[in-house]
C-alpha cells in the first residue's frame, strides 16, 4: 500500500508539471534537451569552493554535467553509472547491482565489494556525504548539476579523499512557482519520470520544492535452469534483470529575515530489483571475447534468481546566518538504510559446465545502518580580494550486517541432502562502526585583479571498528573461527593544497595546484563467513599536482578546458580475492599515475552545439613484493595469467603484480555529443541529438591476463524530436546503447564469468517546464 501511494504521489506530481508546462516558461536549467543555443548561452557557475562562482575563476580542475544532460542519459532508467565515460576522467560500475556503485577519478578507486568497504571518491548530495556504498546509490533526481572535482579534496568538504568528489546539486526552492517534468516510456516496459515543483508558501518567507523519481523496468532476463536447487530456483522467464525505483523528496526554504537562511529536506528511497548477473564461463580461457554468451539469457541454479530490495530515509538541515562580514552554516544531516541483496555467485549451473562441481551464492543483509554528520563552517562574504573559510566536521556511521556464503564442490551427483552440512542459518553477524573528526580551513588571496593564490589545510581522525556478533551456526559442527573477533583501527592525519591562478583576460585562466590526500585504515570483516580472519588495510596518503587552462572564446561560443596531472599514492589499499572469491585487503607501496583531460564546447552557429571530451591515463603499481590471488578453481589456474606466477604451499597460486595498471583505470576515454536545431516556427523547432563515448584498455582485476579486461567497449545514444513554446516542452523519440553493444564490464574471475551492459533501449520521452 505505502508503495502504490508513493508511486501515485510520483505520476500526479508528473502530470501537475506536464499540464502547467504550456504556460509561461524559462529555462531553470539547459544542457543536451535544450536547444544549441542554449547549451552555450550563459557562464557555467559551480560551488567547487563552497560558494558561487564562474569555472574560470576556480583553481580546480572541475567537470560540469547539467540537469537535463545527466537526464537525457538516465532516459532509459540507469542510475548514476550513466555518467561514466561521460565526463573526462571519470569512470564508474557495479557488480552488486544498482545498490552498489563504485566510482574511480583518474584511474583511483575501490573494486572491493564488501559492503563496509570504503572507497577514495566522495559523493555528496545537497552538502550531505554518502559514505556507505549503498547509500553512495541513492538515486539522484530533480537536479540542477554535478560537478565532478579531479584530484584530493579536504581543505572545503567533510570527508577526506584522495581521488575526488562527485557533486550533485538539486533544484532548491524558491519564491517563484516553477515546475519540471521527465517521463519516457521504452524496450522492456522501461519508464522512468522525473519530475520537481514548488514554489512560495508565504512570500518571502516560507517556500517548498517536492521532487519524485519512478524508474521502472521489466524483467528481460531468462534463468534457463530448470534442474534440483538448494532453495527451489527453478528457472522461469524474464525473471531478472527488472527494478522498481521509488523515490519523493520535500525541501522547505525559510528566510524570516535578509541574514538567516534555513534549509531542511526530508527524502525517502523505496527500490526493489535484481543483484548483478554473472554469466558463468562466458569467457573462453585465451580470450576476453564474449560474443557467444547470450546477453538475455543465463542458467542459475541458486540464490532464486538474484533478488535486492533496500528501503532509505534520511533528512538534513542547512541554516546559514550572515553576522556582516562572517557567514556561519551549520549542516546537519541524518541517513538510514536496510535491505538485502542476494546472488549466485558461481554465475551458473555447476553440472552444466566442465570441470569440478562447484557450488556457490551469497547473501549480504544491512539489518540497520544509521550515519550522522555535522558540519560547522564561517566563511568570508567572497566579495573581496581576501577570502576565508574555516570549519569543523564530525562523522558517525553504525551498521549491523549479515553475510551468508554458501560455497562448496560436490563429487556426487546432485541432490539437496548433499548439502545438509551447509546449513542456510549459517549467517555471520559484524557490527562496523566508523567514526570521524576534521578541522579544515582555506584562505584566498587576489594578489592583483589577475593573479590569485590559495591555500588549505585540514587535519582528519578516522576511527573503524569491526565486532563479530555471530559465527556461522555451530550446530552443523563445522564451524571452526578462531580468528579476530573484535578489530579497531585508527589514525589521524594532515593534508593541504596550495594554487594560483592567473587569469589571462577576464574569460581564460591558467592554474596549477598541489594537494595532498589521507584515506584512512580499511577493515574486512566478512572473510569470517570463510572461518578466515579478518584483513585490514593501513591508511593511504596521496600527494597530486596538475596544471591547465580553461575558458570561452569567441563570445562564448567556445568553452575549453586543458589540464595535465602526476599523482602518487602511498600505501595504496588493494583488494583482491583468495581462493573463496571473497575480497582480501592488502597494502602495496606505492601507485603512480599521470595523465591528460580535456573538454571542447562549440556553437559555430546558433543551431548547432559541438561537445568533445576525452582524457588519457597512465597508472601503475610500485612493489617489488604485492601479490594477489589469481584465478583458481579446485586447486587449478582457469585463465591465462600473464605475470610471474608464485605458488605459496597451502594457500596457491599468486602473481607478482609490480608494473601493473591500477584495476577499471581505463587507459583513455574519448566522448562527443551533438546537437543540430531546425527553426520550423517562431517558438518551435525539430532537433537531433547524438552522444558517444569509447573507452580504451581496462584491466578489471589486480593482475594481467588474457581474458579479464576490454578494449574499445563504446556506446552510442540517438535523440529526435520536437521542442516548442520557446523551449518549454519537447517530445521525441530515443535510444540508448543504439547499436546493441554487448560490453563486457566485469568479471568473476574463478569461474571465467562475465557481467554485460544492459541493451539497447528505444523509447519516447517528454520533457516540460513551467514558471
Amino acid at each position: 500500500m505505502k508503495l502504490m501511494l508513493v508511486r501515485r504521489a510520483l505520476l500526479s506530481g508528473a502530470a501537475l508539471a506536464v499540464a502547467l508546462s504550456a504556460e509561461n516558461a524559462h529555462a531553470q536549467d539547459t544542457g543536451a534537451a535544450g536547444s544549441a543555443e542554449e547549451t552555450q548561452a550563459s557562464d557555467i557557475v559551480v560551488t567547487a569552493q563552497r560558494r558561487e562562482e564562474r569555472l574560470v575563476d576556480v583553481p580546480v580542475s572541475v567537470a560540469v554535467v547539467r540537469g537535463q544532460q545527466l537526464r537525457d542519459f538516465q532516459a532509459a532508467g540507469d542510475d548514476t553509472l550513466a555518467l561514466a565515460g561521460r565526463v573526462s576522467g571519470l569512470y564508474a560500475e557495479t557488480t552488486t547491482g544498482r545498490i552498489f556503485p563504485r566510482f574511480y577519478i583518474r584511474g583511483l578507486g575501490n573494486i572491493d565489494f564488501y559492503l563496509g568497504a570504503s572507497q577514495p571518491v566522495s559523493i555528496i548530495q545537497d552538502d550531505v556525504v554518502l559514505e556507505h556504498v549503498v547509500l553512495k546509490s541513492n538515486p539522484v533526481y530533480d537536479l540542477d548539476r554535478v560537478e565532478v572535482l579531479r584530484g584530493p579534496q579536504g581543505s572545503l568538504f567533510g570527508r577526506n579523499t584522495t581521488a575526488g568528489i562527485i557533486k550533485f546539486d538539486t533544484i532548491r526552492p524558491s519564491d517563484t512557482f516553477e515546475g519540471r517534468a521527465s517521463a519516457s516510456v521504452g524496450t522492456y516496459a522501461s519508464s522512468n519520470i522525473d519530475a520537481g515543483f514548488g514554489g512560495p508558501i508565504v512570500s518571502d518567507l516560507l517556500s517548498f520544492r517536492v521532487s519524485g523519481l519512478y524508474q521502472h523496468r521489466d524483467g528481460w532476463v531468462d534463468n534457463s535452469y530448470t534442474g534440483p536447487s538448494f532453495d527451489g530456483t527453478r528457472g522461469g522467464y524474464n525473471v531478472m534483470g527488472g527494478f522498481d525505483d521509488r523515490n519523493l523528496r520535500l525541501q522547505l526554504r525559510l528566510t524570516p529575515s535578509d541574514r538567516l537562511t534555513v534549509d531542511l529536506s526530508g527524502h525517502g528511497r523505496w527500490y526493489e530489483g535484481t543483484s548483478t548477473i554473472f554469466h558463468r564461463g562466458a569467457l573462453v580461457r585465451g580470450s576476453n571475447s564474449v560474443e557467444n554468451e547470450p546477453r538475455d539469457r543465463v542458467a542459475l541454479d541458486e540464490a532464486m534468481n538474484n533478488p535486492q530490495a533496500y528501503d532509505t530515509y534520511g533528512a538534513s538541515g542547512r541554516i546559514s546566518y550572515d553576522f556582516g562580514g562572517v557567514v556561519l552554516t551549520s549542516i546537519s544531516a541524518w541517513e538510514t538504510t536496510k535491505g538485502y541483496s542476494r546472488g549466485d555467485t558461481d554465475g551458473g549451473a555447476a553440472t552444466l559446465f566442465a570441470g569440478p562441481a562447484y557450488y556457490g551464492e551469497s547473501q549480504g543483509n544491512i539489518r540497520d545502518l544509521d550515519q550522522f554528520s555535522q558540519e560547522l563552517r564561517l566563511a568570508s562574504p567572497g566579495t573581496g580580494r581576501f577570502n576565508w573559510q574555516f570549519g569543523g566536521y564530525y562523522f558517525d556511521s553504525r551498521d549491523i550486517t549479515d553475510f551468508y556464503q554458501r560455497r562448496f564442490f560436490l563429487t556426487t551427483p546432485f541432490s539437496p541432502t548433499n548439502a545438509n552440512s551447509n546449513n542456510p542459518n549459517n549467517w555471520v553477524r559484524l557490527r562496523n562502526t566508523n567514526t570521524s573528526w576534521a578541522g579544515s580551513g582555506q584562505v584566498s588571496y587576489a594578489l592583483t585583479d589577475s593573479f590569485t593564490l590559495t591555500g588549505g589545510a585540514r587535519i582528519t581522525n578516522d576511527t573503524k571498528r569491526t565486532r563479530l556478533l555471530k559465527t556461522a551456526d555451530s550446530g552443523t559442527g563445522q564451524v571452526t573461527y578462531t580468528g579476530r573477533r573484535d578489530v579497531e583501527l585508527d589514525d589521524t592525519r594532515d593534508s593541504w593544497d596550495v594554487s594560483a591562478l592567473y587569469k589571462l583576460n577576464p574569460d581564460v585562466s591558467v592554474y596549477a595546484r598541489v594537494a595532498s590526500g589521507f584515506r584512512g585504515p580499511t577493515i574486512q570483516g566478512r572473510s569470517a563467513v570463510f572461518n578466515s580472519d579478518f584483513t585490514t588495510a593501513d591508511s593511504e596518503t596521496s600527494l597530486s599536482w596538475e596544471a591547465g587552462i580553461k575558458g570561452s572564446a569567441l563570445d562564448n561560443r567556445m568553452r575549453f578546458n586543458l589540464n595535465g596531472f602526476y599523482y602518487t599514492v602511498d600505501n595504496i589499499q588493494l583488494n583482491a580475492n583468495d581462493v573463496n572469491g571473497n575480497g582480501v585487503l592488502l597494502n602495496a607501496d606505492k601507485a603512480e599515475a599521470y595523465g591528460v583531460e580535456a573538454e571542447l564546447d562549440l556553437r559555430p552557429i546558433d543551431s548547432f552545439a559541438l561537445s568533445l571530451g576525452g582524457s588519457w591515463l597512465h597508472t601503475e603499481i610500485k612493489d617489488d613484493a604485492a601479490l594477489a590471488q589469481v584465478c583458481v578453481l579446485g586447486g587449478a589456474v582457469v585463465c591465462t595469467v600473464t605475470d610471474p606466477i608464485v605458488n605459496i604451499p597451502g594457500r596457491g597460486a599468486f602473481a607478482r603484480i609490480d608494473g601493473n595498471r591500477l584495476p577499471n583505470a581505463p587507459e583513455y576515454n574519448f566522448n562527443v555529443a551533438a546537437r543540430y536545431d531546425l527553426p520550423v516556427q517562431n517558438d518551435g523547432k525539430f532537433f537531433i541529438a547524438t552522444d558517444w563515448n569509447i573507452q580504451g584498455f581496462t584491466n578489471f582485476v589486480l593482475y594481467d591476463t588474457e581474458e579479464f579486461n576490454a578494449k574499445g567497449n563504446f556506446e552510442g545514444g540517438l535523440k529526435i524530436g520536437y521542442a516548442g513554446g520557446n523551449g518549454n516542452w519537447e517530445i521525441a523519440a530515443f535510444a540508448r546503447n543504439i547499436t546493441n553493444e554487448k560490453n563486457l564490464k566485469g568479471v568473476l574471475e574463478n569461474y571465467m564469468a562475465a557481467v554485460f551492459n544492459d541493451p539497447r533501449i528505444i523509447g519516447v520521452s517528454f520533457n516540460g517546464r513551467m514558471r
